[in-house]
């Protein structure tokens, strides 16, 4: 059976080619359809985002092999305005994205291998980077095409705060399960529309 384990960025980073080979596996299928070449840039990017404020990680291991991972640190306080953040401040707007998402602990990256899967350990994985913040501000962005990973995530007690059109394609933004402010978050349109 795997075992799960909070890690420092250094251990993160010597297990390199264990995160590349679940990166490409997890991600390299539908609906991310991301190449090869998609792990080697998340590599590099990792090796800046061990340096960041709140970095933190964890590893699901058996016997050494890594079977999953998740990487999580603290979103700053003035919110980033690259990669999906823009749409995601904007669809909160600018007073609920510093109130909810600023200074609060950031899922960034959360994979298991398929073979993998199914065993709990995504959420043993999300419960590793996240459960020792004590005030519960805890986010994460996913793409909503992403449909099992939405699930998931409902599953697990998070809480969708952001919605695009119905029927759109775009990224959502969800509050973990103690999240103080997941009862203040909109609804999606869908919800609202009149029994038919």
């Amino acid at each position: 059976m795997a075992v799960v384990e909070r890690v420092s960025g250094s251990r993160f980073l010597a297990c390199a080619d264990g995160v590349r080979a679940v990166y490409v596996d997890a991600f390299g299928g539908p609906p991310w359809q991301e190449a090869p070449a998609q792990a080697d840039h998340y590599l590099e990017r990792l090796a800046r985002d061990v340096e960041r404020p709140g970095f933190t990680a964890a590893l699901a291991l058996d016997e050494g092999t890594v079977l999953g991972w998740a990487t999580a640190w603290t979103t700053p306080d003035s919110f980033p305005a690259d990669r999906c953040y823009p749409w995601i401040s904007v669809a909160l707007g600018e007073a609920r994205t510093t109130a909810w998402l600023c200074g609060a602990r950031e899922v960034d990256e959360l994979a298991v291998a398929t073979r993998a899967q199914g065993a709990g350990l995504g959420a043993r994985l999300l419960d590793a980077v996240t459960a020792d913040r004590a005030d519960g501000h805890c986010w994460l962005l996913t793409s909503v095409v992403a449909r099992t990973a939405v699930a998931f995530y409902a599953r697990e007690g998070w809480t969708q705060a952001t919605h695009p059109a119905p029927g759109g394609a775009g990224h959502a933004a969800f509050l973990g399960p103690r999240h103080p402010a997941r009862t203040a978050a909109p609804r999606p349109l869908e919800s609202l529309r009149p029994e038919q």
